[in-house]
């Protein structure tokens, strides 16, 4: 089993994150971003190949295992989360980075590549099975395929569910809201933590609280599909900075039509798609995420 040994950091705003921090401190340096319902550990096999190379950054994000849990979902705003990761870099005295992101994390990788390649902060950027923002509005509004596999975040926002995740966590409401074909076969190693944590109201909550506090617009389907008269995109700047984009076909949450029009929002891509994996590539197919991590890195050097 890959050990990750974990550092407390106190960011300017009095956040605390738990923190993985591991490879040579002089060497480039890779901040990695977990998703939901995950932590620090979904990136535990690349990080494992590349920390010989590479300084590799992981917290654990807030609201997730031990890191700050502040209550409300008002905590957990886009902004803030974002913020969270240029705190961090400044913290631990990190000027420029590559963001790494998968699910949530990579969401928010989409966000902080936008902000940080204006300043230099941030030089390159690799996402993995997470949609750039405004393509996923798009298509939520006009694509019934993705909308009806998004309707699980309309379940996790609503709030008819608490009393069940206060007495008894988020396990329960992850066997009914997702309902895939093919559900994750999680590492055995790896279970007990993850139980542990979802079985932990108060962090239940606070994940819960990415999606609550979230400005995606998820309709129902019973809503007309469209873009309406006053949409308007999300103000994001075209991503100039490298960027790798992996994306497992099998995602039964973010469907391949996300990787659709990607040049429209990027200047420079790299798309290495991975037929047969589902949403939770970087260990689904670990050794296929590497090597294209191996090779992107190696050519944006």
């Amino acid at each position: 089993m890959i050990v990750s040994d974990l550092t407390r950091v106190k960011l300017p705003t009095g956040i605390e994150l738990d923190v993985w921090d591991t490879g040579p401190r002089d060497a480039p340096a890779l901040m990695f971003l977990h998703g939901f319902p995950e932590n620090h550990r979904t990136w535990r096999n690349q990080i494992a190949h590349l920390n010989g190379r590479y300084r590799c950054i992981a917290p654990d994000q807030r609201g997730y295992g031990n890191s700050s849990k502040p209550k409300g979902a008002e905590h957990y705003e886009t902004m803030a989360l974002v913020q969270d990761i240029f705190g961090l870099a400044k913290v631990l005295e990190v000027e420029t980075f590559t963001i790494v992101g998968h699910d949530w994390g990579g969401a928010l990788a989409w966000l902080v590549a936008a902000f940080g390649q204006s300043t230099g902060a941030v030089t390159r950027a690799v996402i993995a099975n997470a949609p750039h923002p405004v393509i996923f509005q798009r298509l939520l509004l006009t694509d019934p395929d993705q909308r009806e596999a998004s309707q699980y975040m309309r379940t996790f926002r609503d709030p008819a569910h608490d009393a069940m995740i206060a007495e008894h966590g988020l396990a329960g409401l992850l066997h009914t809201a997702l309902t895939w074909n093919d559900r994750p076969q999680y590492d055995p190693d790896e279970l007990p933590l993850l139980m542990q944590q979802w079985r932990d109201p108060q962090t239940s909550f606070a994940m819960l609280n990415w999606y609550r506090a979230s400005g995606i617009s998820v309709p129902s389907m019973d809503d007309p599909f469209g873009l309406p008269p006053e949409y308007a995109p999300p103000p994001l700047p075209k991503i100039a900075i490298p960027t790798l984009v992996v994306w497992g076909t099998g995602d039964e949450a973010l469907l391949p039509a996300n990787i659709n029009g990607l040049d429209e929002v990027v200047s420079d891509l790299t798309l290495e798609k991975i037929a047969g994996v589902g949403h939770f590539v970087p260990w689904e197919a670990p050794d296929a995420v590497s090597a294209a991590m191996d090779g992107f890195l190696e050519r944006t050097n």
